[in-house]
């Protein structure tokens, strides 16, 4: 039995509810950190003093630059871009700067369950910065499958309005290349970067076609300021 729309609408909940669950526990982690860096940062400082107050300024600032990072990422994974290795490094940098400083101070009075304490927030959000870009791309694809699968389905059509099949209408035809192509051309626009997963995601072509569609549309673009 196909699935319906309502069970489709049902992934795409469960896509966003993900989403807003990952980037919650990432953003939760960054705040627990915030106290220890400060403290880090502060180190033997008067309360209220100039150099305290500044020192709370320092894990917003990694922070704000591994979120953004993190969401860039998210848009460029989803039409199939690879980011630079500035990015890559960058994203690390931040968060092994936040472990180093909300931990530094447990390793150096050598308290064990302090380091595990400490490392626990800075961990998390390492691993959920790895995954959410990944998730959210493969439940996006699973949204697509779902409310394509239901669209194939749908039984809101009345018997009666429905055209009797014939040995002609029975036979689904093949969507051609050039009908691909025509679809594609429609939905380009002078901000798209023409990549296979953008191909499949306008047109509905299978993985292997994309391919070839993404270098002929491509060319076009290229040879041309955009498509005929």
């Amino acid at each position: 039995m196909p699935p319906t729309r309502a069970e489709a609408e049902h992934v795409e909940q469960v896509r966003k509810q993900v989403d807003r669950l990952c980037w919650t526990g990432i953003l939760l982690g960054l705040a627990f950190t915030m106290t220890y860096v400060q403290q880090f940062a502060a180190a033997d400082s008067p309360p209220l003093s100039l150099v305290w107050l500044a020192a709370w300024l320092l894990d917003p600032m990694v922070s704000l630059v591994l979120l953004a990072i993190l969401r860039a990422e998210q848009v460029t994974a989803r039409y199939g871009i690879r980011t630079g290795g500035w990015v890559r490094a960058a994203k690390w940098f931040t968060l092994a700067a936040t472990y180093v400083m909300n931990t530094w101070a447990a390793y150096a009075a050598g308290e064990a369950d302090s380091v595990v304490l400490h490392s626990v927030p800075p961990l998390v959000v390492f691993v959920a910065a790895e995954a959410v870009t990944d998730l959210r791309d493969k439940l996006s694809e699973a949204v697509r499958t779902a409310f394509t699968n239901a669209a194939a389905g749908s039984p809101d059509q009345a018997p009666h309005d429905r055209e009797r099949p014939t040995p002609q209408s029975s036979v689904k035809r093949r969507t051609s290349f050039e009908e691909y192509l025509e679809r594609a051309r429609s939905a380009w626009s002078p901000d798209v970067t023409v990549s296979p997963s953008w191909i499949r995601e306008a047109t509905g072509c299978s993985r292997g076609l994309s391919s070839r569609l993404a270098a002929a549309l491509a060319a076009e673009v290229d040879g041309g300021g955009g498509p005929r």
